[in-house]
């Protein structure tokens, strides 16, 4: 992941901004850090899971080794 944000990466200077600025903007990352950390959780959880149930069918998951999600 850290490839593709090192092509789109901005240099930022936060002496230069304005408070309120600096404020959305860590607000911001911070809020998209939350949200990567819950997703990694989520991920990992299901990937350590036995038995899957996703809309009511449950997918085993003992015959097949799982090593990612794939959400459509």
């Amino acid at each position: 992941m850290n490839a593709k944000n090192k092509n789109n990466s901005k240099k930022i200077d936060l002496l230069k901004m304005s408070d309120n600025e600096r404020i959305q903007l860590i607000k911001g990352v911070k809020e998209r850090l939350r949200e990567r950390i819950m997703e990694a959780k989520l991920l990992q959880s299901l990937l350590e899971a036995e038995n899957v149930t996703i809309n009511g069918k449950t997918i085993s998951l003992d015959q097949y080794a799982m090593t990612g999600l794939c959400l459509r």
